[in-house]
């Protein structure tokens, strides 16, 4: 899932410590790693969910990508919409504002749909950085009541889950505040993360 980096717009819980500028520097740098680091041609192919619906054709990304948009509604409706209208077969779905995610752990979530219904990879905040179904026999409703940006929110998806078998990946955070991206600076190392902006 990616958002166009425009100012004022993308990580606004962090713009209001670091500023908006430097905020959407930050955003911006993190996903385009993010994709170098995730995009494995032959493995998987990795799709773009974009927002807003506008921006589906940004140059803001690679142009390789093939892209499709998130629709409106919170974050769960979008989520849910980009699980149901994707092609055939297993899907994950993360955001590209985590530093630390590399192939490998995308390559992990994959292992564990083979024998599970869905994946998630947990975060110290109380929500996840992956989301991933089998979508055999179905499609699961995981999203249903979930208070984004809450601690409660791994729990109230997984609750949501309860009739389905759910594996865990390697926790990792995403850079919401400025706190974290320290923390990001400190775990990544030579990942560029913008320090003034």
């Amino acid at each position: 899932m990616v958002k166009e980096p425009v100012v004022g717009r993308v990580k606004t819980r962090l713009a209001r410590e670091v500023g908006a500028v430097r905020a959407t520097s930050v955003y911006r740098s993190t996903a385009s790693a993010v994709l170098a680091r995730v995009d494995r041609q032959g493995a998987w192919r990795t799709e773009l969910g974009v927002t807003p619906d506008s921006a589906v054709m940004s140059k803001a990304w690679p142009l390789r990508f093939k892209r499709r948009a998130q629709g409106g509604g919170d974050l769960g409706r979008r989520m849910q919409r980009l699980m149901d209208t994707a092609p055939p077969g297993p899907v994950i779905v993360i955001g590209t504002d985590v530093p630390a995610v590399r192939s490998t752990h995308i390559q992990a979530a994959v292992k564990a749909l083979g024998s599970h219904d869905a994946v998630l990879g947990p975060s110290s905040d109380g929500g996840y950085w992956l989301i991933g179904f089998k979508r055999r026999p179905r499609v699961p409703r995981a999203f249903a009541s979930v208070q984004w940006s809450s601690p409660e929110a791994l729990k109230q998806t997984l609750a949501n889950l309860a009739d389905f078998k759910v594996a865990h990946v390697t926790p990792l955070d995403d850079i919401d505040e400025a706190r974290d991206l320290a923390a990001a600076r400190r775990a990544v190392g030579r990942i560029v993360l913008p320090v003034s902006g």
